[in-house]
């Protein structure tokens, strides 16, 4: 009876201690897939992280780039002087009107300052526009459109930049307006002032229109 019993001790003390090592073992392994989810998380975490900051370095680059572009354009100087920086963000500016030539599609936009003017009726009334006024013709060489189903001219490659700025003492000759010409190369994606633009490049040709303010453009009815 005393063996029976020494051997049933034994015996349970046996499978107690299987019980522990399977208990053991499970939970070893479960620890090992806690650890291993956590391991995948922050590599998901990381490699979001990584992501993020390779898009905003590629962002911050283009930034730059253009930014970079903007001051070297923005540098430039007609032979007379106009600063294209005079007209910093005419890119934004509202649209006047529009014109077309059998080569050039221009589109003719001015500075906040002059469209007030122009909204108060100038120079319909026979009032000059105020110095300070701007006004860019941007121009474009035209294609006809390859997608919409009717036929119709549409940009194509940019070509000049034509500004006006009013300062009726510093341009007094030619009747208070300054004109420059900058011309656009698309192979280098560069500006440059047009060496044949002086201050009153346009003067002439503006003359036929001296009671508007040598302006042959209206703000066009939107």
């Amino acid at each position: 009876m005393h063996v029976n019993r020494t051997y049933k001790i034994f015996g349970e003390g046996e499978h107690t201690v299987s019980e522990l090592v399977k208990k053991s073992a499970a939970q070893a392994q479960q620890e090992q897939k806690v650890k291993a989810h956590s391991g995948a998380e922050r590599f998901a975490r990381l490699t979001v992280v990584a992501t993020a900051v390779a898009v905003l370095a590629v962002l911050g680059a283009a930034v730059l780039f253009a930014q970079g572009q903007n001051e070297e354009k923005y540098s430039l100087k007609s032979p007379s002087g106009i600063a294209f920086s005079d007209f910093r963000g005419y890119e934004d500016w509202a649209d006047v009107s529009s014109a077309r030539t059998d080569e050039i599609l221009k589109v003719i936009v001015a500075n906040p300052k002059m469209i007030k003017a122009y909204k108060s009726g100038i120079p319909v009334n026979g009032q000059p526009f105020p110095d300070g006024s701007m006004i860019v013709k941007l121009q474009w060489k035209h294609k006809k459109s390859t997608e919409a189903p009717f036929v119709v001219e549409v940009p194509d490659v940019f070509s000049q930049a034509f500004v006006m700025e009013k300062d009726s003492k510093r341009f007094a000759k030619s009747g208070g307006w300054g004109y420059a010409v900058f011309n656009y190369d698309p192979v280098s994606d560069k500006f440059s002032a047009d060496a044949k633009s002086p201050s009153d490049c346009g003067f002439a040709c503006h003359t036929p229109v001296k009671a508007k303010d040598y302006i042959f453009h209206p703000y066009q009815k939107r």
